[in-house]
């Protein structure tokens, strides 16, 4: 399949046929390139700011080298306002809203089976592995305790991917995979068609499904076989150079920083023993998360034999120790700052592979980020800017909820739940109490509203109905609103407010918002023949998908809303 390419043959034709379809996919001149592997890279919790945030520190293989020589949309922003782990990657997949696509969170309450559930979660598909089981070591990802069983797929996701798309285009014969250290990053971008592999804390490996396979790959086992997680057993995490030349050098012990587990708020960070009850967990909040799934990403290539043939292929590699030593230490600290510069090296060296292997400039790059990050909130105060953390329990605990439950003459069961950023209601209650879900639901929105520390409340009743101001934010929540999928009301707390307790644990920082530090991300076009370009006027996650379309001659994804980027189309040779 050859690369697209403006086709014209006068300035009259090029000039009508670019008014009705500006970056029409058309065979490239025979001798040129091909595509043959479509390389997507998600970086969990990188906000937009941050490739080049240490650049002067960096080497030229990594971050650099994508913002040097690819085309990097400077004003790049998720639209929709829950800006969570899987709804931004089901975004950056599919093309479309969360609305659309059904992702509305990291998890959602499920009236059918009157509990909420964990976004990838299905029983119907358990673990391959043989030690199988919920993994419970996962104090810095508490939404998987909402998964009651093992099992993973992705048909929670209501639309194809761009992963799809190039599988039907290609009549099955593209290879599709995804990989990261969590099983939401990985599944969601391999889609309903590819293949995906994450890693078991409970196991120490890299793990999949029975939707996948019926027996792991002879290569996996011998992988897994090498115990590569264990190879970190007794080390620690330390700095590669001079604590003084870091920028928070001299900021390793912030009072808002977590100790999980032993792991401690300053260098070194001792991982402890490889049979030791964290230490997988320990792993993924540091650079060994994001250097396991690269090795094993690199197997992947080498053993399925991606980009071999003139059918191109797929791979996603989802990164996530940014976010979880974001959550841990807050993207302003010593751990973030060390982090991100040896997810560079890591990236260095993935991109220097697939070079060898298949060759960049028939490798299609595009990298971006599921969300962005706020800022400690103590960080933010010590530089005078206000922010608070906000405690979920105010919502029931404030006198206004107690007059309003007398006058509904309902109890606890008027607010069951708050899992951020939906307030449930008890909908069996209020409908035997005689009342309207919808008035009460309003109610509740307007009593919550009124809170000093929320910004926003919005009932799903008046969302459905259209009953909503027309504004940017208003905006945002409606592609967050699904009838099937989102709680009752929707809350926004102000602007550098969060919620900073994860199941008991409290974390430094947090994301979710739609404020723009949470939706502000990198989206960068390398590889393929691109000629190096910045732009800035703005432009959405929705687009990639419909941009990667584009660009390999597929439809676009069955829900896909967004644009084609010009920028990349036009620059492909």
């Amino acid at each position: 399949m050859r690369r697209p390419r403006l086709f014209a043959r006068s300035a009259f034709i090029a000039t009508a046929f670019m008014a009705l379809m500006p970056c029409a996919p058309a065979h490239a001149d025979e001798g040129e390139p091909e595509i043959r592997l479509v390389l997507q890279i998600t970086v969990d919790q990188l906000r937009g700011d941050m490739p080049s945030r240490w650049g002067d520190r960096m080497g030229e293989g990594g971050f650099r080298r994508l913002l040097d020589e690819g085309v990097v949309f400077e004003d790049a922003h998720h639209r929709h306002a829950n800006t969570e782990t899987i709804v931004g990657h089901a975004t950056l997949a599919t093309g479309a809203d969360p609305a659309v696509h059904g992702m509305v969170g990291n998890v959602w309450f499920d009236r059918a089976l009157d509990r909420y559930v964990y976004n990838v979660e299905d029983e119907r598909y358990p673990l391959l592995s043989a030690d199988a089981g919920v993994d419970r070591a996962t104090e810095i990802d508490p939404t998987q305790r909402t998964a009651k069983s093992d099992g993973r797929s992705p048909e929670a996701i209501l639309v194809s991917t761009f992963s799809d798309e190039l599988t039907l285009r290609t009549n099955g014969r593209a290879k599709v995979f995804g990989v990261s250290v969590k099983d939401r990053g990985a599944i969601s971008m391999a889609g309903h068609s590819g293949k995906a592999f994450w890693f078991s804390k409970k196991g120490g490996d890299f793990v999949t499904s029975r939707y996948y396979y019926d027996a792991y790959p002879k290569w996996v086992t011998a992988w897994n076989g090498t115990a590569p997680a264990a190879k970190y057993g007794g080390a620690s995490w330390s700095l590669d150079g001079e604590q003084a030349s870091y920028e928070f050098g001299e900021h390793d012990d912030q009072p808002w920083e977590t100790d999980l587990a032993g792991f401690g708020r300053t260098f070194p960070h001792p991982y402890g023993s490889a049979d030791g009850k964290y230490f997988t967990t320990l792993l993924t909040i540091s650079p060994a998360g994001d250097e396991l799934v690269a090795a094993f990403a690199k197997e992947l290539i080498a053993q399925e034999d991606l980009g071999a043939d003139s059918v191109p292929d797929y791979l996603s590699v989802s990164f996530s120790a940014t976010d979880y030593v974001g959550h841990i230490f807050g993207p302003s600290s010593l751990e973030f700052e060390a982090n991100l510069l040896r997810l560079d090296r890591t990236l260095a060296g993935l991109l220097t592979f697939v070079d060898e292997r298949i060759g960049l400039d028939k490798t299609l790059i595009v990298v971006s980020a599921d969300h962005g990050a706020a800022e400690a909130p103590a960080y933010l105060n010590e530089r005078g800017i206000p922010a608070q953390i906000f405690d979920p329990d105010r919502v029931n605990k404030a006198p206004r909820f107690a007059a309003l439950r007398k006058r509904f003459g309902l109890g606890d069961e008027l607010v069951t739940s708050y899992f951020h950023p939906y307030l449930s209601l008890d909908h069996k209650a209020i409908a035997k109490a005689g009342l309207d879900l919808d008035e009460v639901s309003r109610a509740v929105a307007r009593e919550a509203e009124l809170l000093p520390e929320i910004f926003r409340a919005i009932s799903s009743a008046d969302l459905s109905a259209g009953r909503v101001p027309d504004t940017e934010l208003s905006r945002q929540i409606l592609r967050n609103h699904n009838d099937r999928r989102s709680g009752d009301v929707y809350i926004v707390l102000e602007p550098h407010w969060m919620i900073a307790d994860f199941d008991g644990l409290s974390v430094a920082a947090t994301h979710g918002s739609p404020w723009t530090y949470d939706t502000f991300v990198p989206v960068i076009f390398a590889g393929a023949g691109l000629s190096p370009q910045r732009v800035y006027r703005r432009v959405e996650t929705v687009d990639v998908a419909r941009t990667l379309a584009a660009a390999l001659g597929t439809k676009p994804p069955s829900g896909a809303t967004g644009d084609i980027l010009p920028e990349v189309l036009t620059k492909l040779r």
